[in-house]
Formats: C-alpha cells, structure tokens, sequence
C-alpha cells in the first residue's frame, strides 16, 4: 500500500504536507453538537464583551507600556470569561 505524499521546502527541510481531516458537525453526535453550539456562543460573546469592556476601561499604550498592557487586557478577559461562566453555563442573571 504506498501513498503519494507531497513535501514543501521550508530552508534546509522538507516538511511533509498532511492536512487533517475537517470535521463535519453531521459527523458529530448529539452531545457533541451541543458542546460545539457551547463553543461558538462562548467565543462570540466573548468578542462582544472583550470589545465592551475594552470601550469602557481602555488598554495603556501597547508599544509604550507592554507590561501594563498585558496585565490589562489579562484583567479584562477574566471579567469577560466569569461573565460568560455565569450568564451561559451557571445561567445566572450578571447584573
């Protein structure tokens, strides 16, 4: 049983190109589609309150204050994800 594989030069090395294959949410159960269905609406509402939180308390200058901009924005996505636990997995009302 031989396979045809391509290879891509990348400097010094041939890198073999293999792709997995893409998954189908047919291919999915039940349960699986309901955590991918979790998954999206996390990560969308996640954007929105990322975006939200930032227009409300704004990052220091990124290219001046590097530090002071990763604390903030670490600060920010942990607000953003214990909103989300609360509002989508615990469905408790965050007011």
């Amino acid at each position: 049983m031989a396979q045809n594989l391509t290879y891509t030069k990348c400097g010094d090395y041939y890198i073999p190109d293999i792709r997995l294959a893409h998954i189908d949410a047919h291919t999915l159960g039940k349960y699986g589609r309901m955590l991918w269905e979790v998954q999206q609406t996390c990560e969308k509402r996640m954007e929105l309150l990322m975006a939200d939180l930032l227009l409300k308390n704004p990052a220091p200058d990124k290219t001046t204050q590097q530090l002071a901009w990763v604390s903030h924005m670490n600060s920010l996505k942990a607000q953003a994800e214990e909103i989300i636990l609360r509002e989508l997995i615990y469905e408790e009302d965050v007011a």
